[in-house]
């Protein structure tokens, strides 16, 4: 139950070719390439190809609406292993722009929850697809100078911002995320929150704050969250998680008590689980029909690792 071929986002193929995408001779030439590959964006959506047996993610088309322009929102995301060139592009235009190509079969705007939970494509294209809209989603929303509010440019190929007033470089964000499976003997603690799809539990999981460790971050959140005290925290595994661009740290820790308290009401329930009914969410038979995280999520694998007697 360890294995987690499931986990989406993990997988990249690609090489970010990172000293060569400051050259525009030389991404000039890839964008020229015969074989060159884009991948289009309507908001946070991918468009995906509807022809055909499975679908396949589409390349952008002269006649598709908001292409104008498209250098400043097109973002080099690597060289494929066969040396193709990858590009990313949001287009300036909404989903109801698309309605006609979607009348007529031609494109889906799909989200990648989405995409990943239903196995529609393979995981090197989903890992690819987790770049690319972690970019593409930081330029949308830093478009500004967080100096002086002057408008910024891209630069780097898609991995830095430059202001031209001051001068000031800002580079994408990504956001750790601690995710963590506390145990305690043959027991683990869930919780859930209101959002969540009914009977469904997880892991309890928190941003880590500035200054901060990732021990310390776990501590702290299975402190605010369900007043549960940890000693040792050991890392398990990672994950991209690009909702909108966190990197999900999942982790093992030992608690020190059992005693819950939702203390900052984030959860609206946590509760300790033990491991045979955890193995029973996981296979779907819990009496009380509560169930375990998607498959492409991290906290799914954490558990998995629990009922397999792992510590880690």
């Amino acid at each position: 139950m360890t294995d987690k071929a499931e986990l989406a986002f993990i997988v990249n193929p690609l090489d970010r070719a990172a000293p060569r995408r400051g050259d525009p001779d030389w991404l000039k030439a890839r964008r020229e390439q015969e074989a060159v590959r884009n991948i289009a964006f309507v908001g946070d959506k991918v468009l995906v190809s509807a022809n055909g047996a499975t679908p396949h993610l589409a390349p952008p088309c002269p006649d598709w609406p908001g292409r104008a322009g498209a250098g400043e929102r097109s973002v080099f995301l690597g060289l494929a292993p066969d040396g193709t060139a990858v590009f990313a592009e949001l287009l300036d235009a909404d989903e109801e722009a698309f309605a006609p190509f979607v009348a007529r079969g031609d494109l889906q705007a799909i989200d990648l929850r989405s995409l990943a939970s239903e196995g529609a494509l393979p995981a090197e294209e989903l890992g690819v697809l987790a770049q690319a809209r972690s970019l593409l989603g930081w330029h949308a929303t830093h478009r500004f100078c967080s100096t002086c509010g002057a408008p910024t440019e891209m630069g780097d190929a898609g991995y830095k911002r430059v202001c031209p007033s001051c001068g000031r470089e800002h580079f994408p964000r990504t956001d750790p995320v601690v995710i963590m499976l506390a145990i305690r003997g043959d027991k683990c603690l869930l919780g859930r929150q209101s959002r969540f799809a009914p009977g469904v539990y997880s892991a309890l999981a928190g941003f880590v704050e500035p200054g901060e460790t990732i021990e310390d971050a776990c501590r702290r959140e299975l402190m605010e969250e369900a007043g549960i005290a940890t000693g040792a925290v050991r890392y398990h595994s990672s994950q991209p998680w690009p909702f909108p661009s966190s990197l999900m740290i999942g982790l093992m820790a030992d608690a020190l008590d059992e005693e819950i308290s939702l203390v900052d009401e984030e959860l609206e329930d946590a509760r300790w689980f033990t491991r045979e009914e955890a193995r029973a969410m996981l296979e779907g038979t819990h009496p009380d029909g509560i169930r375990a995280p998607n498959p492409i999520a991290i906290a799914r694998h954490l558990l998995m690792s629990f009922v397999s007697g792992g510590r880690a």
